[in-house]
């Protein structure tokens, strides 16, 4: 096996080794490797993606981990400008305001902070900002625009040069990245060594009960290494004298969490939200092998179900496109089988994505011009977590007799007729 790959031997939350061994989605590239298509006949690497679940603290995680340097240090995913996520952005600046009472001049640092869109939201608000991302192709963009970012991984010593250079942090936000951290305990260091004693970390993941309900199996690829609940965050937590004192539930990326914690010694009592999440998980039974194992089933059943869909519609000469080339679609197609012999192209709005080939599946990406001017059949919602903006905005597309597939949770065809049912809107 390759060196940039290693196997997991213990759990990265409570370090035990009884592990569920769950499912396999075969050898994959990596979900955001696109190729320059004079590329296209070169061997690409592939790494396995096998899902196990600890079963002392519930952590669903990769049994392999692909070094960090390889997947971020020069990253492609830019922050969405979506109007789903620019409204969850300004909520996660509300929250955070309220729940931490932060005033202006306080110093708000985010891990994996991007092209720094959300400090900027909390900058207009009057308060210090500082980033950090090792993606060193987006921190210069942050800086670029003014948002202090350092280009490095979050732990003890970036968070020390920050503390260094401008003090404790009032509020220390990690949002969409903590699941993607090998050693969380690392990170957690980082946090002891920059948060005030009265501050408050705010952590937003993808929510495994949704994963698991919702069949969401896309949302498995190398970058995802955990796939966490309130309880193992709990578990995590305590080791570094943590303690939940809110959660919200948030429609993004399919469901997503945002898990507020302050320092046990600073005497913060839990909201009632964390003990009737806790109820919730409990109630769901992921304290057991159950609803994972049931989950696993599912998918087995739905990865065959995609592709034979697909694979019909183009064999009966239908004209087949992907709406979005997010990773979790790369992971979708790849997981069913999917490439070029199916799918014609694939849309994205991100201009460095356009002209390349999708790694393992060769499907171009094309600019949302050219695909107007070449629209399909049948658009795959590989997107499929923005579904109701982007139908809506697709509304002539429909008119024309264009039709959705959303693979996730059951694949179905959305028709003109259907958009009631898709979106709650009228046709």
């Amino acid at each position: 096996m390759p060196s940039i790959i290693r196997d997991v031997d213990r759990c990265r939350v409570c370090g035990h080794q009884d592990w569920l061994d769950l499912l396999s989605l075969g050898r994959t590239p990596l979900a955001n490797n696109l190729l320059d298509p004079a590329d296209r006949d070169r061997p690409q690497p592939e790494y396995p993606v096998d899902v196990i679940v600890c079963r002392s603290c519930r952590l669903m995680s990769l049994r392999h981990v692909v070094d960090p340097e390889v997947l971020f240090s020069d990253y492609v995913y830019v922050s969405s400008n979506s109007d789903l996520h620019t409204t969850h952005m300004h909520s996660i600046a509300d929250w955070c305001v309220a729940k931490a009472e932060l005033l202006p001049g306080d110093l708000v640092v985010e891990l994996g902070s991007n092209i720094g869109s959300q400090l900027a939201l909390f900058g207009k608000r009057g308060m210090r900002t500082v980033g950090v991302d090792p993606a060193r192709n987006l921190a210069a963009v942050a800086n670029a625009d003014g948002i202090e970012t350092i280009a490095d991984f979050f732990g003890p010593k970036a968070a020390g040069q920050v503390q260094a250079r401008h003090g404790r942090a009032a509020l220390v936000l990690g949002r969409q990245c903590f699941a993607h951290i090998d050693d969380l305990h690392h990170v957690l260091d980082g946090v002891d060594a920059v948060l005030a004693e009265d501050g408050l970390l705010v952590i937003e993941v993808p929510y495994l009960l949704d994963l698991l309900q919702q069949n969401q199996f896309d949302t498995i690829y190398h970058e995802h290494l955990s796939y966490l609940s309130l309880g193992t965050f709990a578990r995590l937590f305590a080791a570094h004298g943590l303690r939940i004192v809110d959660v919200e539930r948030a429609p993004v990326h399919g469901g997503s969490i945002v898990v507020f914690a302050a320092r046990e010694t600073a005497g913060r009592e839990p909201a009632a939200a964390v003990a009737d999440l806790h109820a919730v998980e409990q109630a769901a039974g992921l304290a057991g092998d159950q609803p994972y194992l049931a989950f696993a089933e599912r998918v087995g059943r739905l990865r065959r179900e995609i592709g034979d869909l697909v694979r019909d519609l183009a064999g009966q000469g239908k004209r087949i496109a992907g709406y979005g080339t997010p990773s979790k679609g790369t992971a979708l197609l790849r997981a069913c089988g999917l490439g070029a012999d199916e799918i014609a192209y694939c849309t994205d709005t991100t201009p460095g994505k356009q002209g390349r080939l999708i790694a393992g599946s060769l499907i171009p990406v094309v600019s949302p011009q050219q695909a107007r001017r070449e629209p399909p059949d049948y658009w795959l919602l590989l997107a499929w977590n923005y579904a109701d903006e982007i139908i809506s905005k697709e509304q002539a597309f429909l008119d024309a007799g264009g039709r959705f597939i959303i693979p996730i949770p059951q694949p179905r065809i959305v028709a003109a007729a259907d958009v009631t049912s898709a979106t709650g809107q009228a046709a």
